[in-house]
């Protein structure tokens, strides 16, 4: 049974960081590309920043600059570093590992 569970979500000014993390259980989780991805209110979801299992790195340019994807496969967890966070980065935000189909329930990021 796979698992993804996210944390570190909350409420911060613009201008400020908040830096998100994954859990994942259930699967081998260094074979895998994992991904944020994020919905705002009445919008699709769109991806925000992948990394893939050998290390490599891509976000979306709304993000390039400011935020930062790494992982941690000893401890099964994908982190996302978010800086100079702007209003418009006000949403849910999830991990995903999409080739399996695999989602968490999401974290809510809001940014006054």
């Amino acid at each position: 049974h796979v698992q993804l569970v996210e944390s570190g979500g909350g409420s911060v000014q613009a201008g400020g960081s908040l830096r998100l993390s994954c859990v994942a259980s259930g699967i081998t989780y260094s074979r895998y590309c994992m991904g944020w991805f994020r919905q705002a209110p009445g919008k699709g979801r769109e991806g925000v920043a992948a990394i893939d299992s050998d290390g490599s790195t891509g976000y979306a340019d709304s993000v390039n600059g400011r935020f930062t994807i790494s992982r941690d496969n000893a401890k099964n967890t994908l982190y996302l570093q978010m800086n100079s966070l702007k209003p418009e980065d006000t949403a849910v935000y999830y991990c995903a590992a999409r080739s399996i189909g695999a989602w968490g329930q999401g974290t809510q990021v809001t940014v006054s």
